[in-house]
């Protein structure tokens, strides 16, 4: 009896495993249809002034105006669910790679299962009924929380610091889909020639579009905090709107969108190829796959 326990622990953990990387997959699979939908109502506001607001009110109210609107909403939560309780293992077991299991990793990856629990949440609120919560603007919330931070003793400096904060990452993003950094964290060498460039372009242009969005929101906070005026902040729907506002004008609008389309389209090659190994989820590592 004894020696059939630690098979049916190890059995035990692969099961766990194949369960997370399961739910991790269809996470990014249920991102990549919100930036699908957000970048299409980018495009569309760029092309012709008028629109949905594009952000993830806009696209869940789409979604939830088609026949099976409400099966697609509740698909789109459970995958994001998904995506949160993936990031969360990370932040418990460790990420896969040599350096998974540091501080910061497991920090990070807390954070991103928090902020992929909580949009769950909205989703799956928006698609039991409860509009108000996943439909709100962007926009609206930014300036309440803009707002709610300036009343702080020393407010100024939060929503400053937190601006910056957001600016930082959206270079960070970007400057890593430059680099080609996601390419370590797929099975890049298992991938046919036409896959890799599918991963490259979808992953350069989505990672820039991303990024710039980003770091235009964290912009639009730092001019909040410089003001002490709450409406200068923008939401992701204000943001994009202000891209038209350039000397590029509209095209400059399309562009981002076109990026924000190309994520979506990058997450769903994530979640087929993306290196899902078994340290993720607590189980023994594995060499990784896929080195080029």
């Amino acid at each position: 009896m004894t020696t059939t326990r630690p098979h049916a622990a190890a059995a035990g953990r692969t099961t766990r495993g194949d369960a997370v990387r399961a739910a991790a997959r269809a996470g990014f699979a249920a991102r990549g249809v919100l930036y699908l939908l957000v970048g299409a109502l980018a495009v569309r506001i760029g092309l012709t002034g008028t629109g949905e607001q594009a952000d993830r009110g806009g696209a869940l109210a789409r979604i939830a105006a088609t026949p099976f609107g409400t099966v697609l909403l509740w698909s789109l939560g459970t995958g994001l669910a998904g995506m949160a309780v993936w990031r969360l293992s990370e932040a418990v077991f460790g990420a896969a790679g040599p350096r998974g299991d540091k501080p910061h990793k497991r920090v990070l990856s807390a954070g991103r299962g928090v902020f992929y629990a909580g949009s769950a949440f909205l989703v799956l609120s928006f698609a039991v009924g409860e509009r108000g919560s996943g439909e709100g603007s962007t926009d609206r919330q930014s300036r309440d929380v803009t707002s709610r931070l300036l009343d702080l003793p020393g407010g100024r400096w939060w929503v400053g610091a937190v601006a910056v904060g957001v600016v930082a990452a959206g270079v960070w993003i970007a400057g890593r889909a430059v680099l080609r950094k996601y390419r370590d964290r797929l099975v890049w060498g298992s991938l046919a020639p036409y896959q890799r460039r599918f991963m490259d372009v979808t992953g350069v242009a989505g990672g820039v579009g991303r990024g710039l969005v980003l770091a235009a929101l964290g912009f639009s906070g730092v001019k909040a905090a410089v003001a002490f005026d709450p409406r200068e902040a923008k939401g992701v729907d204000d943001v994009i709107r202000s891209f038209a506002q350039t000397p590029a004008g509209p095209w400059l609008l399309i562009v981002v969108a076109a990026g924000l389309v190309f994520f979506g389209l990058f997450s769903f090659g994530q979640a087929k190829w993306r290196d899902l190994s078994p340290s993720v989820t607590g189980s023994p590592s594995v060499p990784r796959r896929g080195r080029a």
